[in-house]
């Protein structure tokens, strides 16, 4: 297998220190970074994002930009909106592939609520969208 972007291998080994997880692109969740995006030179990024006990969403419709965006999750549930596919509910074992563009949003999720999410590439953006 050949590629273009030089990678190391990486071990990020399973914690429950609250100390290795911090407050990122959603301030109801905490993330646990997995070192990916040093090992792969900004061409992945990985965490586990686990819900912050007490806080909630506040639903705001919105996109990524990437070019491979998936989530499994691991502990709890939450709530998803699509505009393909409409309202879902993600449990322990449940997987999602988010294409690049598709406008969605958070509606709820269980105060254990844990999930790996891994996204190509590291640095993708995010954008406020109208509702479809």
């Amino acid at each position: 297998m050949s590629t273009t972007t030089p990678q190391r291998t990486c071990v990020s080994h399973a914690t429950t220190d609250s100390s290795d997880f911090e407050v990122g692109l959603r301030p109801y969740f905490a993330y646990r970074d997995l070192g990916f995006k040093e090992a792969t030179n900004g061409g992945y990024v990985a965490h586990v994002i686990r819900a912050v006990p007490g806080k909630q969403a506040d639903p705001e419709w919105h996109t990524h930009e990437s070019s491979f965006q998936m989530v499994f999750v691991l502990r709890g549930w939450i709530d998803f909106e699509f505009e393909d596919i409409g309202v879902t509910r993600l449990t322990a074992g449940s997987s999602c592939l988010f294409p690049s563009g598709v406008r969605h949003q958070v509606l709820a999720n269980s105060d254990d609520f844990e999930q790996l999410e891994i996204v190509s590439p590291a640095n993708f953006d995010t954008h406020a969208a109208d509702k479809p």
